[in-house]
């Protein structure tokens, strides 16, 4: 087993810019001509759909509101008979409000896609966290920073979007899609970016405690040369029998693979993308455990060392963890010392790259390769 070593936690003055990579490609909003919104009076109700045309404008940056996508409506009582019904999107919604009740009380939740349910949930959790908390959470870092690093190694590290000086992945419900491309994902499948997701496996819950791994040679025993749903074996018999137990012991199991044939191959992709989620989809049925999966489509170099990749969600970049960590893990902070990784490109002389130690060491995971960990 090898131990990544510990990442630092940096405090920023509250004027300064941090430039995010990220920032290139992050995902447009129309929160970005976000106004103040002013407070909620307390006799206004919270209303949650999805449009039913194109005809409605957000309050908040008065852009059309497109059919079919999630709006949240302020509704108060007005002068006459009727309700004032004022329509925003999601990240145009005003939510500073300390009157206001939690997104499952919303009128209309219950019959929201569960990713736009978590969406919701997420919006409002992030607006509950207080300057104060974070402050202290930032505090705690700098104080174990000043220990020796024998003792170090046994503290409890917490890995939050709010306190680690990383990148921030803007994320809307709008930019998620059924298709990547022009390729049509199968059922549950989604597709952000150049991320293809699982969007939620049935018994899946979010930890404090991370168990990741990589697919091809690490899980599943694949090659290059064969394309099929089929085209694949386990790559340990232990495999089903270690998952389950970490399962058991409320870890949420996680994987995170590249597969860039879905870029390349422009005049097959539909085949590549059917080939990589249905070998996904049995090995989950194969294994009967609930995973949650993240596919980088991305082009890039092999990842080996000194080189720089062109996606930022394709390993060794760390944007598929940052993309799970701060927004499908239900903002729970992660207990960086019980979470690993297992992943077979270690940059070993029969690797065929180091992209997976260099993803453990970005995030500051411990790392296992495959052999080491089921046997």
């Amino acid at each position: 087993m090898l131990r990544i070593p510990n990442f630092f936690a940096v405090k920023l003055p509250h004027s300064t810019t941090f430039p995010s990579p990220l920032s290139l490609f992050a995902a447009a909003s129309p929160s970005r001509n976000r106004p103040d919104s002013p407070l909620m009076a307390p006799r206004e109700l919270v209303k949650a759909e999805y449009a039913k045309s194109g005809r409605s404008s957000c309050n908040g940056c008065s852009e059309k509101i497109e059919a079919k996508t999630l709006r949240l409506a302020l509704v108060s009582k007005g002068n006459g008979p009727f309700d004032v019904v004022k329509w925003h999107h999601l990240n145009c919604f005003p939510t500073h409000s300390s009157s206001r009740n939690s997104p499952q009380k919303f009128e209309g939740f219950s019959s929201l896609k569960s990713i736009d349910q978590e969406a919701l949930r997420k919006l409002f959790a992030e607006n509950e966290m207080s300057e104060e908390k974070v402050d202290k959470a930032v505090e705690d870092e700098e104080n174990e920073l000043q220990e020796t690093e024998e003792h170090s190694s046994k503290k409890r590290k917490l890995c939050t979007p709010d306190v680690k000086a990383v990148v921030s992945i803007e994320f809307s419900v709008s930019d998620v899609k059924s298709n990547y491309k022009d390729a049509t994902l199968l059922p549950k499948w989604k597709a952000f970016q150049t991320v293809i997701f699982l969007e939620r496996d049935d018994g899946l819950r979010d930890s404090t405690k991370i168990a990741a791994f990589d697919f091809d040679g690490c899980l599943a025993k694949t090659d290059v040369k064969r394309v099929g749903a089929n085209a694949w074996s386990l790559m340990h018999s232990s495999i089903p029998d270690k998952l389950q137990s970490l399962y058991n012991d409320g870890y949420k199991l996680v994987i995170f693979t590249n597969e860039s044939n879905i870029e390349r191959w422009k005049k097959k992709r539909q085949a590549a993308v059917d080939s990589k989620i249905g070998r996904l989809n049995n090995f989950i049925d194969k294994v009967k455990v609930p995973v949650q999966v993240f596919i980088a489509c991305g082009v890039g170099n092999s990842g080996k060392a000194g080189q720089q990749l062109d996606d930022h969600f394709r390993k060794p970049k760390p944007g598929m963890w940052h993309l799970m960590e701060q927004h499908f893990n239900s903002g729970i902070a992660i207990d960086m010392d019980q979470s690993f990784y297992v992943g077979d490109a270690a940059g070993r002389k029969s690797d065929h790259s180091d992209a997976d130690i260099k993803f453990a060491e970005a995030i500051g995971l411990k790392f296992y390769v495959p052999e080491e960990y089921f046997t």
